[in-house]
């Protein structure tokens, strides 16, 4: 239970990466914040499974400021502190520089990028030395066969890995460590959606291992990173794809 008495807030949290890291810090001891945009019920049910005591869901956007203030007030106040942060909220929009629209840029961009961004800002002023940021990218960024289609999400995500290199040294002056996560195709409902049986075949090919990995594989390794193990590890991003590249 090496996360016993430490709290972690983790933005969409209600299913995918962020229900499957939810679990894995609550098995370790951890306290949960569990924000959600609009599936209220998977965060409560989470909530009932992880236990009341331990756990909190907080409806917000994400996106927005004002949102961000709600929801780290709503943590501070249940629990009295953040110990690890873990802006994991997302979309996975397929727009190529033709097909993407100003609309698109701005929402996407606010969501990956200005809502981790500013969530750091006002989560670190109560991250005691010693604490966690985790932000999340994608193995997308490194890929050399991408597809045009990624452009808009590989370009957000790209600007977080940017924000974790900068941001570990700035927060170092507090003694907050920053990392990133960066998955490699995942099981979650985000990715499969829309995907037919030949597609998920072929992604599955890249990958020596001839799959694609598991929410609870990057949960795990996000849990390295919350633990007491990763304490000399700072500004990486470490790339969980099953040797994908």
């Amino acid at each position: 239970m090496s996360l016993t008495g430490k709290v972690v807030l983790i933005t969409g949290a209600s299913k995918g990466i962020g229900k499957a890291t939810a679990l894995r810090v609550a098995s370790e001891g951890a306290s949960v914040v569990l924000n959600y945009n609009t599936d209220a019920l998977s965060a409560e049910n989470l909530v009932k499974e992880i236990g009341g005591d331990r756990a909190l869901a907080v409806q917000a956007d994400a996106s927005k400021l004002p949102d961000l203030d709600r929801l780290v007030d709503a943590t501070v106040q249940k629990f009295g502190k953040i110990d690890i942060l873990i802006p994991n909220a997302g979309i996975l929009p397929m727009r190529d520089l033709e097909h993407t629209t100003e609309a698109d840029f701005d929402f996407t961009y606010n969501l990956m990028v200005k809502g981790p961004y500013f969530l750091a800002q006002k989560a670190a002023k109560h991250i005691s030395p010693g604490g966690r940021i985790i932000l999340v990218s994608t193995g997308v960024t490194v890929l050399s066969n991408i597809l045009p289609t990624y452009l808009l999400y590989a370009s957000a995500k790209a600007a977080v890995e940017q924000m974790t290199r900068v941001m570990a040294k700035d927060l170092a002056r507090q003694g907050i460590l920053v990392n990133c996560i960066a998955p490699g195709p995942t099981t979650t409902g985000l990715f499969l959606e829309g995907k037919s049986d030949q597609m998920l075949n072929m992604i599955a090919g890249l990958s020596p291992f001839g799959r694609i990995g598991e929410p609870e594989e990057i949960a795990n390794a996000v849990s390295f990173l919350c633990g007491k193990d990763s304490s000399w590890v700072s500004g990486q991003i470490l790339r969980v794809n099953g040797a994908m590249a």
